[in-house]
């Protein structure tokens, strides 16, 4: 009887797993490809017409003394960088200019984010929130509560509980929603919610050293659907930066009721890209909603894609066991977890990518052969 190696029976786990996914965009697809090889599949970004690599880099972890391995990663065909202002405090997009020195500028795509809208204005209304009534005080929390609730947004499995801070940032929006409503005549929506993207954009660009960025993201970590839908300044502000070719598209992140902020970005028909949490354990909330974005030819990019069931930063929540036997039902075999939730979610054919937030040449070695292109 001959015996199947560990290292075997590794690969033919992989190998099934590859099997599994959907179709990587053909080779003669029409659009915008950039540092394709073979050894790696990419999809669609919806109507930016970007191919990108079904793994993309995650940037949180990227500081000006950890970047070279973004290096071997873009040697492997790796094509999307996403950074923020808030990653690091500024340390993730100077480690990135690293490898824009050291890469062709145009021969990736480059996104980065407006990290501070959102912060300045749920701050905005927290001050106002203070100088009602109590009466009016008790109203207005009681209506934002109504809408956490119509919404579900509390579900644990539905927000995931991925940071300490994630249920404090929903209710803050959906307090400042409200007050929007009834009080947004109060706000000098020009100063403090146009301008920032404008200030906010140029010194990323500083710490980038370019002058560019393929796609933008406004907000970042979008917690409601009326951040997308009500707020005009933001899409001024793109149109702006557009026109003069700083920005191509226009996206936007939500971890907190990703389906509810991915629905409303769709509808705007401005935005372009989503990069919402989706995974095993909020697929009943996020798959409806995703099939709208391919009908719609919108580009969506799965984050924390593996954190509901692998706690890789250890910061004190828990795998629980329900949500691990999901995975390990889902995907059989060997393969490390987070392997398997990325390749679980690459089964999905309204998905262009899933992010990783690889911050070492091991996990580079690890989370990009998920992308490879299947066999036969």
């Amino acid at each position: 009887m001959t015996r199947i190696s560990r290292r075997e029976f590794t690969a033919a786990a992989l190998a099934a797993g590859l099997a599994a996914k959907a179709d990587a965009a053909p080779a003669d697809s029409n659009g915008e490809w950039r540092n394709r090889q073979a050894g790696m599949s990419y999809r669609r970004l919806g109507r930016t017409g970007f191919h990108i690599s079904e793994v993309v880099m995650g940037g949180n972890t990227i500081s000006p003394t950890n970047w070279e391995h973004v290096l071997l990663a873009l040697d492997m065909g790796l094509n999307y960088l996403d950074t923020a202002p808030a990653y690091g405090n500024g340390k993730s997009e100077m480690g990135y200019a690293n490898v824009l020195k050291a890469r062709n500028r145009d021969s990736f795509f480059l996104n980065t984010k407006i990290s501070v809208w959102d912060i300045n204005r749920t701050k905005l209304y927290a001050d106002l929130f203070a100088s009602l009534s109590e009466s009016e005080q008790k109203k207005m929390q009681h209506l934002a509560q109504e809408e956490i609730e119509q919404r579900e947004a509390l579900n644990r499995d539905y927000i995931g509980m991925y940071f300490a801070s994630q249920v404090d940032e929903l209710k803050g929006a959906a307090l400042a929603n409200v007050l929007s409503r009834h009080y947004g005549d109060r706000i000098d929506r020009g100063k403090n919610y146009k301008q920032i993207i404008f200030d906010s954009f140029e010194q990323s660009m500083k710490r980038l050293g370019t002058d560019h960025t393929d796609l933008l993201m406004c907000p970042h970590g979008a917690s409601t659907p009326h951040e997308v839908a009500n707020h005009p300044e933001i899409f001024e502000a793109f149109e702006k930066l557009k026109k003069d070719g700083r920005v191509r598209y226009l996206g936007v992140s939500a971890h907190n009721d990703p389906g509810g902020v991915l629905n409303a970005a769709i509808d705007t028909g401005v935005y372009s890209v989503a990069m919402v949490a989706y995974s095993i354990v909020n697929r009943k909330w996020m798959e409806p909603v995703l099939e709208k974005a391919r009908k719609k030819d919108f580009g969506v990019v799965a984050m924390k894609v593996a954190r509901p069931v692998f706690n890789g930063r250890n910061n004190g929540t828990v795998d629980p066991p329900e949500r691990v036997k999901l995975i390990e039902d889902a995907v059989p075999g060997p393969l490390k977890r987070p392997q398997k939730a990325y390749l679980w979610a690459l089964r999905n054919p309204n998905l262009s990518a899933v992010i990783s937030e690889i911050h070492s040449a091991d996990l580079v070695r690890d989370n990009l052969p998920l992308a490879a292109p299947k066999k036969g």
